[in-house]
């Protein structure tokens, strides 16, 4: 039965009293697994974050307790620090915390205040953080993160027969991958801070000249951003097969059957064995089959250990017509973005520092959004070698009757493998029982933030006891403009992203939060409306490369906006427009 705490919950302390879901769920949506949090976690990326914001200049080592306070665990679920990243605006020359809550996180009414104390201010730090504010506004290469990606990708590449390797051996494999996600995420902190550099001095000159649906404008289209180039290559495949009359035929008879499940799709793949389309989703695995639903967490599927996940989204792109292609809309984007900053670099051409700071911030902006998504991806692809790694083990154990499904290998905490390789048998019914628990933790709705006094869990909210008042005809809702532009449609409100079986073309897309297993939706909508969310969170990046309106941080409007329902989506003001129900 679920207790009061689960069993990798945190405690806040005095330093970071504060924790928040917003831009928590985009990487989290559902409660991480034991093993996730402690083996990958804790293991590598915790210490990586702390690492990376001691390098970037917010804060000392010795700043943060043991285990470092750079996240918090929940209920199970995952939730950010506002401290720590609030610091960054206390210390930051020009910057403030308000500016920091209003760049990472949620446009919400409950969020705390921020609370000055003695320890904050730093000149050391500013100093620091000023130098390190320079090479971003550089907008050369960060190697690193290159580097890094290079790795994941031999990682993958040279992967061994697993199949071969003793469970001592897979645990050993698995282990080596947590010094690359300490590595890999003081990088990913290094990205996702610097990635609001150059946005925000672009939304500030645009605003300060009553611009500022163009400022979100120039903020997207930067290209080569590996969650975009997701749904990019899904699209391509989806051409291939609408373009042949037998794939069609396939792709005609498997979804045809009903609901399409693992070995309908194992059916279609030797069907496919040795044609363009098998060699295109190769190459799709090879580039991002690391990637998932919940990715951050190896217990979650993904797009290469559960290929029908990429096949569902594959039959959804094939009915879309070529006006959706996401080629065409990059380009389309990509050069307002260009022709709107030259009109701004002519508008600003009498103010020499203005303009520099705006080239500057341009150029910035590309650079370092690009570089975030990839960082993500090198993370992604460390945890999904942890992934395939336990998913061996956890088969053998259900083949040899000590676990009755796969994913409760991941019931375990890091601490317990060794024990659990010499005698699995012991930890059967713990492992059940946890199963149980955790599967019961995502029933709850997590609080938006958690304090000093965190609620034990038996107070917690349920998901099917959460009502909101629903919309009427006129009512307008207040969200955070994320991605410019105006669209009316109907709303759909889709919780998963491989059952979008209400979702046609041109529909407006309502759902929670997203991930990168949502872009290929993202083709099939004319605008994108999340409950949660801010500038640089997913649904927003992703938004802007393929140029529909998106409006995130709209509290409930899942619950408030009824499926069906024709509305307006203002990306520009952020705002949502009920027509008709």
């Amino acid at each position: 039965m679920l207790s009061d705490k689960w069993i990798i919950d945190r405690t806040p302390t005095k330093r970071f009293p504060f924790y928040t879901r917003g831009n928590a769920a985009d990487v989290l949506a559902d409660p991480v697994s034991p093993l996730g949090w402690t083996f990958c976690w804790e293991s590598g990326i915790v210490i990586g974050c702390r690492d990376g914001f001691v390098t970037f200049g917010v804060f000392d080592e010795d700043d943060y307790g043991t285990p470092p306070e750079t996240f918090g665990c929940f209920g199970g679920y995952f939730y950010n620090s506002l401290m720590q990243a609030r610091l960054m605006g206390v210390r930051m020359p020009g910057a403030s915390p308000e500016a920091i809550d209003a760049a990472y996180f949620d446009d919400r009414p409950d969020v705390p205040l921020y609370v000055a104390e003695p320890w904050h201010e730093s000149p050391r730090h500013a100093e620091k953080l000023a130098e390190t504010q320079a090479y971003i506004m550089s907008a050369v290469t960060h190697q690193p993160v290159e580097d890094q990606h290079a790795i994941a990708l031999e990682i993958r590449r040279n992967r061994p027969d697993l199949s071969k390797l003793s469970n001592e051996e897979l645990v050993a494999r698995a282990r080596t991958m947590q010094p690359h996600l300490v590595a890999m995420f003081e990088q990913h902190a290094w990205a996702s801070l610097g990635a609001s550099f150059g946005p925000g001095g672009i939304l500030a000159i645009a605003e300060e000249h009553g611009r500022a649906e163009d400022g979100v404008r120039m903020i997207g289209a930067v290209g080569n951003v590996d969650s975009a180039n997701i749904a990019t290559q899904l699209w391509d495949l989806s051409r291939i097969v609408r373009s042949d009359a037998s794939l069609t035929k396939l792709f005609d008879e498997s979804f045809g059957k009903g609901t399409i499940n693992s070995e309908t799709a194992q059916a279609m793949m030797s069907k496919i064995a040795g044609t363009k389309f098998a060699t295109a989703l190769q190459t799709f695995m090879i580039d991002h089959g690391s990637r998932a639903p919940n990715e951050w967490d190896p217990a979650a599927s993904s797009y290469e250990s559960k290929p029908v996940l990429a096949f569902i989204q594959i039959d959804r792109l094939r009915y879309q017509d070529d006006s959706a292609d996401p080629h065409k809309a990059h380009e389309r984007n990509a050069a307002e973005r260009e022709r709107l900053y030259n009109e701004f670099m002519e508008l600003l051409s009498g103010d020499p520092e203005t303009s520099g700071a705006f080239a500057a911030s341009y150029a910035s902006s590309g650079v370092w959004q690009a570089t975030r998504e990839r960082c993500k991806s090198n993370n992604i692809a460390a945890i999904h070698e942890v992934r395939v790694c336990f998913d061996e083990i956890g088969r053998r154990m259900v083949a040899a009757g000590y676990l009755a499904a796969t994913e409760q290998i991941y019931m375990l905490v890091e601490a317990e493998i060794e024990q659990y390789l010499s005698d699995p048998a012991s930890f059967k019914g713990v492992l059940a029982e946890r199963f149980v628990d955790h599967q019961a933790l995502a029933q709850l709705d997590p609080p938006y933030i958690i304090g000093m006094d965190v609620p034990p869990l038996s107070q917690w909210k349920r998901r099917d006891n959460s009502a909101a008042e629903m919309v009427k005809v006129g009512d307008v809702l207040k969200g955070v403009a994320c991605s410019a532009g105006e669209y009316t449609g109907t709303a759909r409100i889709i919780l998963d992203p491989f059952d979008p079986s209400g979702l046609e073309a041109g529909d407006i897309l309502v759902t929670l939060n997203t991930d990168p297993s949502w872009t290929p939706l993202f083709l099939a909508s004319g605008a994108v409306v999340v409950n949660l969310g801010a500038v640089g969170s997913h649904a927003s990046i992703v938004s802007r490369e393929l140029g529909i309106p998106c409006v995130a941080s709209v509290a409930d409007a899942t619950k408030k906006i009824p499926d069906g329902a024709n509305i307006t989506v203002n990306g520009s003001t952020g705002t949502i427009t009920i027509n008709s129900l």
